[in-house]
């Protein structure tokens, strides 16, 4: 037995056939609303879609700006004749009607309805038998209208024709229309700011200048972030007494501008201030460099010569990389700085002198003292007052204020003024900095020097133009440099007894990974020169291999590369000599690279 529908039931002929009609258009205008066009290609693109899907001659949307009134129209439409753009107003009063109430309007009728009796479009093209059809809904944005999404048809009145369907396919199409229109509103609002914040900004640092502070003493230390602030007051307070200072940080800090800073704050400002780079002197004249030699002393000491710690008498001496030198000098400086006195080179005559010591380095001094490789009496009586100096990285809002200086301190050299664009600071507080101070001085004066035009954009720079060699090195803190890690806390500390055994400080980042690719068993070389993993030879009998023969290639052209390529400061940073540092590029078959 069959059971027979229910009397008040219609079966409409192509009902299914419209659903999936109606599915096929909702997808198609969730693929517009979806992609990166502006808002009018986006709304010119939904009502062709609609167009196409629906039975249709005519479809509009209505943007209405804050004020509501209209602020942007597009149509599309199926006949030939009509311009729609031209054609397509609707009357005033059917878009209040709409607004007003929120809620969607059905016309089965235009010509019997009062709101469209000035519709210039009513009448047109309609036969005897059809009457035009109107179907207006709101789009929203959140619970507030913002707009209308209309359609006419011609309508005969077909039975297969469902308003009701239409109605339900426009709402749908007009929320799609709403959150898109919302999320084109916010991403104008915020780039509306972003733009009057870049002008703003750029307008400061081209009328920027470094202010001069009445209560700070500092000179030519730029920058008031904490970080530098709490360093510059530590300055202040020791530069009073003569204390020595040991100066811990990564390349390109600054050193020796703080030293100088400490020097200028103390009472021997106006005194000399020597500066030594004890990493550039060969061993062989360090000695004669620092102690001074007599005449005929050794060959080509034609005369007499004062060394550094004579020339500093009354002043102050900056030692920097002092983590460099070789430990059978450290047994020499030991005695001038402990007891502040010295025979010249080939002399006789005890020397005293007065003097305020400053150093400064980038290693870890605490793992070269437990490695023996550094004397702990001397890391005793040079660390007296550490000061530690923050990495650019940890310190970006004084990147502006720096790139400003450096470029006013470009054009005063070159008779050139610049200026930074809106965009270029923000290239710049983005980028990581390995080379810390020094880098970002480098990376100015090279793109002022590149650049025609009086203002620098972040497009001017070498790392939007895939020519920043430095980008290699970004990879993690202090880039693999073996820089001042404090030793962890529930280690032994060195002073703690003479008899007690150095604690051994906190590992790099760098080292870390170098250990962890030996433990992985990469290189498996003997002593002796014997074989490793990859079958080729490690250094002769005699050299100390136990760091080198387990070097891998990458961590090798790493180092090489941080350093541009100079042997003797990658085998510092690596820890090993540059001696051995040449078997390893020879091992691994890797080429210098000259620049």
């Amino acid at each position: 037995m069959t059971q027979s529908a229910p009397a008040n039931t219609v079966t409409v002929p192509g009902s299914v056939r419209y659903s999936e009609t109606a599915l096929s258009g909702i997808y198609e205008i969730s693929k517009i609303v979806t992609s990166p066009a502006s808002l009018r290609v986006m709304l010119n693109n939904v009502v062709s879609v609609m167009s196409s899907f629906l039975d249709m001659r005519l479809a509009t949307i209505m943007l209405l700006n804050k004020d509501g009134d209209p602020e942007i129209k597009v149509a599309a439409s199926t006949d030939h004749v009509m311009d729609a753009n031209e054609d397509a107003d609707l009357p005033t009063p059917v878009l209040d009607r709409i607004v007003a109430t929120s809620t969607p309007l059905v016309v089965q009728n235009c010509a019997a309805h009062p709101l469209f009796r000035e519709w210039k479009r009513l009448g047109s093209g309609v036969g005897t038998n059809s009457v035009q059809t109107f179907i207006g809904v709101p789009i929203r944005v959140d619970t507030k209208v913002v707009g209308t999404l209309a359609t006419e048809r011609v309508w005969e009145c077909r039975m297969d024709v469902r308003i009701d369907h239409d109605v339900r396919f426009l709402t749908m199409v007009a929320n799609l229309v709403g959150q898109a229109l919302k999320l084109h509103r916010v991403v104008a609002e915020d780039r509306e700011r972003l733009i009057v914040e870049q002008h703003r900004l750029a307008k400061e640092l081209s009328t920027f200048k470094a202010p001069k502070s009445a209560g700070s003493k500092l000179t030519g230390i730029v920058g008031k972030s904490r970080a530098i602030r709490a360093v510059t007051d530590r300055i202040e307070q020791v530069a009073k007494s003569n204390a020595p200072v040991l100066i811990r940080g990564e390349t390109g800090t600054g050193k020796e501008l703080f030293a100088r800073a400490i020097h200028e704050l103390s009472p021997r400002k106006g005194k000399p201030f020597i500066k030594v780079n004890c990493a550039a002197l060969p061993e062989g004249v360090i000695e004669s460099e620092l102690f001074g030699h007599e005449k005929g002393a050794f060959t080509g000491a034609v005369a007499t010569r004062k060394g550094r710690f004579e020339l500093a008498h009354g002043g102050s001496i900056f030692l920097d990389e002092i983590g460099e030198i070789s430990p059978s000098f450290q047994a020499k400086l030991l005695r001038v700085l402990q007891e502040g006195e010295f025979e010249r080179v080939g002399g006789q005559q005890t020397l005293k002198i007065n003097f305020r010591l400053v150093c400064a380095t980038n290693r870890n001094l605490e793992e070269l003292v437990s490695e023996e490789k550094f004397r702990a009496d001397l890391y005793y009586r040079i660390n007296v007052v550490p000061l530690i100096l923050p990495p650019l990285r940890d310190r970006p809002g004084d990147i502006p204020e720096l790139a400003m200086h450096f470029l006013n301190q470009y054009g005063e050299e070159n008779g050139h003024a610049l200026t930074f664009g809106p965009d270029a600071i923000d290239v710049l507080t983005k980028c990581y900095f390995p080379g810390n101070i020094r880098e970002l001085e480098n990376c100015i004066r090279r793109t002022a020097a590149m650049t025609p035009a009086d203002e620098l954009h972040g497009g001017d720079f070498a790392c939007q133009q895939g020519h920043c060699l430095s980008s290699m090195l970004w990879k993690g803190p202090a880039c693999g440099e073996t820089a001042y890690t404090a030793p962890a806390p529930k280690q032994a500390r060195l002073n703690e007894s003479p008899n007690s055994a150095p604690a051994a400080p906190a590992k790099s980042q760098y080292d870390r990974a170098e250990r962890r690719e030996t433990a992985n068993g990469n290189v498996n070389g003997a002593a002796n020169g014997s074989a490793n993993g990859n079958g080729v030879k490690v250094a002769p009998s005699g050299e100390n291999n136990s760091d080198f023969s387990q070097l891998s290639k990458d961590t090798l052209v790493n180092a090489m590369e941080k350093t541009g390529w100079v042997q003797a400061k990658a085998a510092r940073i690596l820890g090993i000599t540059p001696r051995q540092i040449g078997y390893a590029l020879k091992k691994h078959g890797i080429e210098m690279k000259r620049y």
